[in-house]
């Protein structure tokens, strides 16, 4: 049976990335702890290749910064199906992400950057999307990526 949030997913016409493993970090990709879901932090690719690297505001411009912390959101919510066994359906609420932009010293608009994660999860889990949110610019990320997004879920018990 299709969930209400595959089904959302598909009238809004978007496809999910594979939920790839980490490749170099020895971390979990997600970890549930009691009625938490601990998505890690999700940099923009698309099955396994790396789309967007090198720094917001010298390499890429805002609208394109957001379009990278859509795709790390993707990757976040791809990691959440294959953790809850395919059931997206268990997503409670959106409970936290947080989002780190790849920046040159002078630029100061993170905030919209990550806008791009943030609206995505709530087109896809409506006001169950809304979230506490933190937002940081940073000299430096893992191969070079320009955007790394990362998130909390409150889940239901299995169904």
């Amino acid at each position: 049976m299709v969930g209400e949030i595959d089904k959302r997913l598909k009238e809004l016409g978007i496809e999910l990335p594979e939920a790839r493993d980490p490749k170099v970090a020895k971390i979990l990709s997600s970890n549930i702890a009691g009625n938490i879901l601990y998505v890690s932090g999700q940099v923009p690719q698309w099955n396994g290749e790396i789309t967007f690297t090198g720094k917001v505001g010298r390499e890429f411009d805002i609208e394109e910064g957001r379009k990278a912390a859509r795709l790390c959101a993707l990757n976040v919510i791809a990691h959440a199906k294959k953790a809850l066994n395919g059931n997206l359906d268990r997503v409670l609420k959106v409970a936290k992400i947080k989002g780190y932009v790849n920046t040159t010293p002078d630029l100061i608009e993170v905030a919209e950057v990550v806008n791009g994660a943030s609206e995505l999860f709530v087109d896809v889990f409506g006001e169950d999307g809304r979230h506490a949110r933190t937002v940081a610019g940073v000299n430096v990320m893992p191969f070079d990526v320009a955007v790394e997004v990362e998130a909390d879920f409150l889940i239901s018990d299995e169904n």
